[in-house]
């Protein structure tokens, strides 16, 4: 029998409830104990410590933008690409250069054009004329951090030849197959505003990001801040706060953080609400035209994780499902024509859906 006493006091009532039927009944397999969720909690309190240093360092670099900075590390924690998405001068490419900084890994920009071609991404085979024969020439994705930067720019061929990368963390060229060393992660950047030149991405690729991260203006005070830094000559260093070892360390544990089977029934139903919203009693058949996909649950649970480590908890809440569901579902729902002509957006929809799942 579980001693309720040993359980995190912060722990949802209705999961602890869950771990005493369970463990009470001897004819079934217990869960989980309250010495696991203990212990859970104990790691993360440890990476939580880390975590807060990292966005103690990023401020130094980036003026506020606290909440995108958060999802960012959310997203490296849950071994997730990211698309960050705002109109120009935000300090997008900043971001996500800060953060490889930071966590002391190799990165390499990429600014994606019309003209580029899938070999200047992947690699190419190249005849050396010393020993007569072709040789592998990796290209720039093998780096841990792919910064790829206005990627509706590149035709959808160069694309496509990021989904390989993407999914599977390996790359085909000419034949053979080579592994992405750990940890990979794509981040891309792209400006919603400007059409001219630019590329719709495919719906397959978008999918395979694991949130999409909007960026709004800074505040009054921030802007003066920012002009301060920016218009004197203030040399900042940033200093590498986690190892790459330690990244790693941090995306395995993530996978072992506890999700009780409420949790997974919440995000189920959250998800299914987007593909029969009537089921729900949600009136949105004539504004989503297609659902979110099975990534869309698997997403929301690695990133909700993620939450939860950063929160220093062993374990999900429901909390940590709201914190991120914006970021996992605004890309993976498409809308009808009817509610984009009616300026209705996907965080509507997400809100709306939201409020009307009851939460555990």
């Amino acid at each position: 029998m579980v001693q309720s006493s040993n359980i995190p006091h912060s722990i949802n009532s209705k999961i602890l409830k869950k771990y005493q039927l369970t463990l009470n009944n001897t004819n079934e397999t217990f869960t989980i104990s309250d010495e696991n969720i203990q212990e859970l909690t104990n790691i993360s309190t440890k990476y939580s410590k880390i975590i807060s240093n990292v966005m103690k360092e990023s401020q130094k670099n980036i003026v506020g933008q606290e909440e995108v900075i958060k999802k960012i590390i959310i997203s490296i924690i849950s071994d997730g690409h990211v698309l960050l998405e705002s109109v120009p001068g935000l300090a997008k490419t900043l971001m996500i250069k800060t953060m490889a900084d930071i966590f002391s890994v190799n990165n390499v920009r990429i600014q994606f054009t019309p003209d580029l071609l899938p070999a200047d991404i992947l690699g190419t085979k190249i005849y050396k004329n010393n020993t007569g024969t072709f040789e592998i020439q990796k290209g720039p994705i093998f780096h841990n951090f792919v910064l790829a930067d206005e990627i509706n720019r590149a035709p959808p061929k160069v694309q496509s030849a990021l989904l390989e990368s993407m999914q599977e963390k390996q790359v085909s060229i000419h034949g053979e197959t080579f592994q992405l060393d750990k940890p990979f992660l794509v981040l891309a950047t792209q400006n919603p505003i400007e059409n001219e030149g630019t590329y719709k991405l495919p719906e397959a690729q978008v999918d395979r990001f694991a949130v999409k991260i909007l960026i709004n203006y800074p505040e009054i005070d921030q802007e003066i801040k920012i002009m301060e830094r920016n218009t004197s000559n203030i040399q900042i260093k940033i200093n590498p706060v986690v190892k790459l070892n330690e990244i790693i360390e941090m995306q395995e544990f993530n996978e072992k953080i506890y999700a009780d089977n409420i949790i997974l029934k919440y995000v189920a139903k959250i998800v299914d609400a987007t593909r029969n919203p009537k089921k729900y009693e949600l009136d949105l058949d004539n504004i989503i035209e297609y659902g979110a996909s099975p990534r869309a649950s698997i997403w929301l649970i690695k990133t909700a994780k993620a939450n939860a480590m950063i929160n220093g908890r062993g374990y999900v809440i429901p909390e940590d499902i709201k914190e991120v569901a914006h970021d996992v579902l605004r890309h993976r729902l498409i809308l009808t024509f009817e509610a984009e002509a009616d300026e209705i957006n996907s965080d509507t929809v997400i809100d709306r859906i939201l409020e009307k799942i009851t939460s555990p």
